[in-house]
């Protein structure tokens, strides 16, 4: 099968071009040639927009009305990814915010069991908590922390069919605990974390990778307490960024790109059940959470996630940075997919990788999204068969 896609941009890791023609065979990317090179079997006019790299979110509580939390199964793992896949995002982590150990091992086999049914764009899942500390928990319980044991270790790093990325506070977990959890192959990310500078980089040395969203939740940058944003700064780690006009002001997003770059900084969207419905409220834990003016607000002013969706958190990053699309693209596709070591499969639109693409119009709003190769959604109904 050959798509050809023309009157447009499209971003390729080489640059953008105006028209491609794009190969699959079983849902991956065989070659990418110059449009007219070859018969084309669908031709997609892109009409002035573009065709970028699929999105890969690796914090996604929730969407379409369901949250993961309350639903872990196959079913509500399906509904969320569908959700997102209508603003472009292909690869997803679906999250559980800090509950039982109990919970915790539902949710892991249900992402096995999903992944085994081959649901759309399900690469793994991201394990948020509990281990976090109580000073920084945000809309998280105080009375499901806690620290990780022997029992959570084994549940944790048994095999599971994708990838598990854990986000916790480095100062209240052992490093030898930090190094068993990465040499099984668990992504270890530092957040809800007050952790000082020096505790941070040690877990960094342990085998620490990430920061869930950098400066919400955790110790701030001084300029003589350098704090866990500090240690993000001063190492190779990857840090999640949460752009959607209320987490982080303009200037820090501006601020957190120059420092680490577009190789090192990933958005991510925190999202909530809301996302994909025009819903006014929903429950977490128990909590009535309002959606207002695109906020999810608990009602003593705490934010309860987000209502942001990864088309939306491109389009603010270029906003407020200035930098171009293909740079920010980066950002949502092929730096998020190189931290969960899935850059050979996923990120960027060329062989070897899987045929997953999302087309955004003029103002960067979503028209379709493929998923290996497969249309999953698009934005009105006259589209489908141009881009099928």
């Amino acid at each position: 099968m050959i798509f050809r896609f023309h009157n447009g941009r499209v971003a390729l890791p080489a640059g953008t071009v105006g028209a491609v023609d794009i190969a699959i065979a079983d849902g991956i990317v065989s070659a990418v040639l110059p449009a007219g090179d070859a018969v084309a079997h669908r031709e997609i006019d892109l009409d002035g927009g573009w065709l970028l790299p699929g999105f890969v979110d690796t914090q996604v509580n929730g969407g379409g009305g369901v949250l993961f939390n309350d639903q872990v199964d196959v079913a509500a793992i399906a509904a969320i990814g569908a959700a997102h896949a209508r603003f472009g995002t292909t690869a997803f982590l679906p999250t559980l915010i800090s509950d039982t150990p109990a919970q915790i091992a539902a949710a892991l086999a249900a992402v096995d069991a999903a992944i085994d049914r081959g649901v759309p764009g399900l690469v793994g899942i991201h394990i948020e908590g509990p281990f976090i500390n109580e000073v920084k928990r945000g809309i998280h319980e105080a009375h499901r922390i806690r620290r990780l044991d022997a029992d959570i270790l084994a549940t944790l790093t048994a095999p599971h069919r994708g990838r598990v990325m854990l986000t916790l506070a480095p100062e209240l977990c052992d490093e030898a605990d930090i190094r068993t959890l990465v040499r099984h192959g668990v992504i270890v990310s530092a957040g809800h974390s007050d952790a000082t500078y020096d505790e941070a980089q040690r877990a960094i040395a342990a085998g620490l990778s990430g920061f869930t969203h950098l400066f919400n939740a955790m110790s701030p940058l001084h300029h003589r307490n350098p704090g866990a944003v500090g240690a993000a700064f001063d190492s190779d780690s990857f840090c999640g960024l949460i752009v959607d006009d209320v987490h982080l002001h303009p200037a820090v997003v501006r601020l957190a790109v120059r420092a680490k770059g577009k190789e090192r900084i990933m958005l991510v969207t925190d999202a909530m059940p809301s996302v994909g419905t025009d819903v006014s409220e929903f429950t977490l834990q128990g909590k009535r959470i309002a959606v207002k003016d695109g906020v999810c607000i608990f009602e003593d002013g705490t934010l309860a996630g987000t209502h942001l969706d990864m088309a939306s958190a491109l389009r603010k990053t270029i906003e407020v940075t200035g930098l171009p699309v293909p740079d920010v693209s980066a950002m949502a596709s092929a730096t998020p997919a190189a931290f969960l070591s899935l850059q050979d499969r996923i990120g960027s639109i060329a062989p070897g990788q899987r045929a997953d693409w999302v087309w955004l119009d003029a103002a960067l709003e979503p028209c379709a999204t493929w998923i290996d190769g497969q249309i999953v959604s698009q934005a009105a109904p006259d589209m489908a068969q141009a881009a099928q």
